[in-house]
C-alpha cells in the first residue's frame, strides 16, 4: 500500500486519541474552579466551594426528568 494513502488513516486515531485526552472529569472541573478563584485545597470554603461545583456540574451533564438516553451513532 502507498504511504500517502496510509498517512490519513494513521493519523485519524492519533487525533482522536489527543482530543479525547484533553477531556477531564467533573471531579477534576470543580477542583478547577474552586482553585482557580483562590480557594486552598483542604480549606473549609474549599470543600464547599468543591461540593456546590460539583453538584452544579453534575446536573449539567446529567439528564432532564423523563428523558431516555438515544442510541448512539458513533
Amino acid at each position: 500500500m502507498n504511504l500517502s494513502k496510509l498517512r490519513p488513516l494513521l493519523l485519524v486515531p492519533i487525533f482522536s486519541a489527543l482530543a479525547l485526552s484533553g477531556c477531564g472529569t467533573v471531579e477534576s472541573a470543580a477542583q478547577q474552579d474552586c482553585t482557580s478563584i483562590g480557594w486552598n485545597i483542604g480549606s473549609p470554603g474549599y470543600n464547599d466551594c468543591y461540593k456546590a461545583r460539583l453538584y452544579e456540574r453534575k446536573l449539567d451533564y446529567s439528564l432532564p426528568p423523563g428523558d431516555k438516553p438515544s442510541p448512539s451513532l458513533l
